[in-house]
């Protein structure tokens, strides 16, 4: 394929108009195709109907039906425990959504400090850094309590902690939300080195904290999977414990609406975090909690459940990447990343033209995520990040959602460069 840069003007009105007319057959289906956010499919979440099953209610001489139990029953504990790699102690079990986890312990911070500390909504200037592109939730719980965000470069490894490394010198900037494996949108797993330099950090701001968000722990899509070195492992050796709070959740494993989350963290954190909780609620759903402790049973049986997912998966990631490479490889217009799990591709069509591809597509019937939702404010400073989310469409859904998708990105390039 010649590069559309390299093309005559003739020939890129001729590319656009044999494109254009693919694009209105697409458009005259009146299509309703929808890529925008990580939904499971229906067919995954067949795969946790034996939840429903009656469980026991009297587990550990606990009645499951009545109060208490603040931080999670123990089996379920151990289970998350096991999965993250550390010790139940440092593990607290939570609501349906790790996003409430992580909003609630942002909302204790901002209210009355992290272990002691002054609290932010006290202080003048309260930052954070952001890994871009990155996830929009984060984002928009930052936006909330009007803490001001700092675009971090992603690289292939992870932050650019040289970047890093340099803003934290500045005691406003209080902490760093990241997805260290297959991250949100662009499916990259942080490097040893990067996790070992964020562990090792010596931020101004003694209550640094570093949201870990490891919703995608273990969700993989191939054989070949990514291995994220555990950062609890490491933070002991540079006195570092009490800076990481890690969560993940059973969102995308069984029901997203009718899951479980978990927290990791340092001693110290977990009973600062239990001291509001006691004040928040009596109890989480300890009845949805042994439900996923009997329908995995241990992380063994989390591990062949999510081979079942990615039999789902799989298929639908390598439907987009063809589509991508047989239309945009060549053209010099577009580039993207080929993760080994998670959820996300992210696709960086030429600069300038995402929000048009966007809007082309939306024309076209193919709902995608709001473009910029992937940075601060909802601002891609070169507007170019395309975040798709395959998991949702069934695959003959997908297979138009992509060549629309491919089709839009060509069509708004092309009106890019002959506007020059």
């Amino acid at each position: 394929m010649t590069e559309y840069k390299n093309m005559t003007k003739e020939e890129l009105l001729n590319e656009r108009e044999a494109l254009l007319k693919r694009y209105n057959e697409y458009k005259a289906r009146g299509l309703k195709l929808d890529m925008s956010r990580g939904k499971p499919g229906s067919d995954q979440l067949e795969l946790s109907m034996g939840l429903l099953d009656d469980p026991d209610y009297v587990v550990d001489g606990i009645d499951l039906r009545n109060y208490g139990i603040l931080e999670g029953i123990p089996s379920c504990r151990k289970l998350f425990a096991d999965l993250l790699g550390v010790e139940p102690k440092n593990i607290l079990i939570g609501p349906n959504a790790s996003l409430s986890l992580m909003f609630d312990y942002m909302a204790q911070c901002y209210s009355h400090g992290a272990c002691g500390n002054t609290p932010w909504s006290k202080l003048e200037n309260v930052k954070f850094l952001c890994p871009v592109p990155g996830y929009d939730r984060h984002f928009t719980i930052l936006e909330y309590f009007n803490i001001e965000m700092i675009n971090v470069p992603m690289t292939d490894e992870g932050p650019d902690m040289d970047t890093v490394e340099e803003l934290i010198k500045d005691e406003s900037v209080k902490g760093m939300f990241c997805v260290p494996k297959y991250s949100n949108p662009q499916g990259i797993t942080y490097s040893d080195a990067v996790v070992r330099r964020i562990a090792k950090m010596k931020p101004a701001a003694k209550d640094f904290r570093v949201i870990w968000d490891n919703a995608y722990c273990i969700h993989d899509i191939y054989e070949q999977s990514d291995e994220l070195l555990n950062i609890f492992d490491v933070l002991s050796e540079y006195g570092n414990d009490d800076m990481v709070i890690e969560v993940c959740s059973t969102s995308k494993m069984t029901f997203p609406g009718a899951g479980i989350s978990a927290l990791a963290a340092s001693d110290n954190n977990i009973t600062d975090i239990l001291r509001r909780l006691n004040c928040q609620t009596i109890s989480y759903d300890k009845m949805n909690q042994y439900r996923h402790v009997k329908f995995f049973g241990d992380v063994k049986g989390i591990e062949e459940h999510m081979k079942k997912h990615a039999a789902i998966l799989k298929p639908k990631f390598e439907m987009v990447l063809s589509h991508l490479e047989n239309e945009l490889g060549g053209l010099g217009i577009a580039s993207w990343i080929k993760p080994r799990g998670g959820y996300f591709i992210s696709l960086d069509v030429m600069e300038g033209t995402a929000k048009r591809t966007g809007e082309l597509c939306k024309e076209a019937g193919v709902t995608l995520t709001n473009v910029g939702a992937t940075y601060p404010y909802g601002r891609d400073p070169k507007d170019s990040n395309i975040r798709i989310a395959p998991s949702l469409p069934p695959v003959n859904e997908l297979d138009i959602a992509a060549q629309i998708l491919c089709v839009s990105a060509r069509l708004a390039a092309i009106e890019r460069i002959l506007e020059k």
